[in-house]
């Protein structure tokens, strides 16, 4: 596995807790600020500089299940159990309620903009849509077909959207909207998928307890790795690569974490290590930017800090159980959030 000099330690500087289970959190770009979405409606933003608390949405009753922030930072956008998908124009002063899209016979809960381009792409049931922000206008609605759409990912340079769900994954070319998607199929359903940083891979986790990677350039040969104890929940790609050019791939199943890397062997594929300290359901895991250290946050109360993706260098705590957590873009500030409505944030010393 891959080696590095030992990380700085991470010292809390901020918590509150809202009304009710933090469902997302999204650091704005250049960190200034972080957005959180609760179970209660609640939506807010956290000043970095102050710890200022403002207000975008009280809570409801009708959970905010997902949200995202805009590559330039200028719009964030939210959806739920009332089937709304919320944007709001955060380079207003104060930041100001754009449109809200209506879809009142689903729930939505997948939403992720593009890298590139202000373009929201969002599930609705066996249907996705994207939404433009300059033109104000649904662009196209893709069609699942096979079932729910339960993830969805942009590849970074925004020229292709990847939906997950029944039978595997569909890849649309965002350059083309009206060409049949390429279709990557498995035997049982994807309920998570991610596109590494660079663009290289694509990978699935799977309902039927095994995970899935394909090369972009090759898709039709992918790898399948297997024996993990439950549906592969959460994957995370790093962006900083390993000496065979390739990033890490971490993956959760269960309270367990594996960590993938391309080995040099093309019969070998990809080694693994397994790493096995949380005593709860891993809701989250992410890797610091151009880093290999590794961020988990389970249910058992901890978000542990994974030296090189190996080993536990640091156990941070400040919630009864964690639900969620998201990096800084520059990697020196991390923020999780908690089941019963905690916001904590940690600072790199």
């Amino acid at each position: 596995m891959v080696a590095t000099g030992k990380p700085q330690e991470f010292q809390q500087i901020w918590q509150e807790r809202f009304a009710d289970y933090i469902t997302a959190i999204a650091w704005l770009p250049e960190g200034q600020a972080l957005a959180i979405s609760s179970a209660a409606g609640e939506v807010a933003l956290i000043s970095l500089a102050s710890g200022a608390i403002q207000s975008l949405q009280t809570a409801t009753g009708s959970s905010v299940d997902c949200l995202a922030v805009s590559q330039d930072g200028q719009f964030l956008a939210t959806g739920g159990q009332n089937g709304q998908v919320k944007i709001w124009r955060l380079n207003a002063s104060p930041p100001e309620l754009l449109t809200t899209l209506e879809n009142p016979s689903v729930w939505v809960d997948r939403l992720a903009w593009s890298p590139t381009t202000n373009q929201l792409a969002f599930g609705l049931g066996r249907y996705a849509q994207v939404w433009d922000a300059e033109a104000d206008a649904i662009v196209t609605t893709l069609n699942f077909e096979s079932s729910s759409v339960l993830g969805i990912d942009w590849h970074p340079s925004g020229s292709f959207l990847a939906l997950c769900g029944h039978k595997g994954a569909r890849v649309w070319n965002a350059n083309d909207w009206d060409e049949d998607p390429q279709v990557l199929e498995i035997p049982s359903a994807s309920v998570a998928i991610a596109w590494s940083p660079n663009g290289t891979y694509l990978a699935d986790g799977n309902l039927d307890n095994t995970l899935t990677v394909v090369e972009w350039t090759r898709p039709h040969n992918p790898w399948v790795m297997q024996g993990f104890p439950g549906k592969v929940r959460h994957l995370a790609w790093s962006q900083r690569l390993t000496p065979t050019g390739a990033p890490l791939l971490a993956t959760s199943s269960s309270e367990t974490i594996v960590i993938w890397e391309r080995d040099a062997d093309e019969s070998v594929g990809w080694a693994n290590q397994v790493l096995n300290d949380h005593e709860g359901i891993v809701q989250a895991i992410a890797f610091q930017p151009n880093s290999f250290l590794l961020a988990s946050a389970a249910d058992d109360g901890f978000v542990v800090l994974w030296q090189a993706a190996q080993q536990p260098v640091q156990v941070l705590e400040g919630a009864s159980g964690f639900s969620c957590l998201s990096w800084e873009s520059g990697g020196n500030f991390l923020a999780a959030g908690g089941r019963e409505g905690d916001i904590v944030i940690w600072q790199q010393r």
